[in-house]
């Protein structure tokens, strides 16, 4: 069975955009864990609000780089603004060639990047990476 790693606190993660074209990918399979609750947002706008809410209690988010009103680079450097602490995903199918992706992720303002289409091992395993840095501090 695919889990995340258990934490010692409740912690948020939402998917923001992501086509997860994989039937495998449930949220059954992401939020098997106690104390972690996925959440899925297809409007980026309604996500950020979410995580203004929120911020404190986020651990992660993930986000599709093309979506509409604000892409996904804008989302999470905008997460980091807001909340340091919590890590980013970035997902693209385009590559990462772009370089303000480049320099956002030597900046740590993007913690991880997935090529889509994403497999559910490989999400899971990106989203457990992600808990563990968060967990043991002095990590990157």
């Amino acid at each position: 069975m695919i889990s995340v790693l258990k934490g010692n606190h409740d912690k948020i993660i939402s998917i923001v955009g992501f086509e997860i074209g994989n039937p495998q990918i449930h949220d059954s399979s992401l939020c098997s864990t106690e104390g972690v609750d996925v959440l899925r947002f297809t409007d980026p706008v309604n996500a950020l609000e979410h995580f203004k809410i929120n911020r404190k209690d986020y651990a992660l988010m993930i986000s599709d780089l093309r979506m509409p009103v604000i892409n996904g680079v804008q989302l999470l450097k905008t997460v980091k603004d807001l909340n340091p602490s919590a890590r980013t995903v970035l997902t693209t199918d385009s590559g990462y060639g772009n370089k303000l992706i480049q320099e956002y992720t030597r900046k740590n303002i993007i913690n991880g990047l997935l090529q889509k289409p994403v497999e559910a091992h490989e999400l899971v395993t990106e989203i457990n990476k992600q808990i563990d840095i968060i967990e043991r501090p002095g990590k990157k």
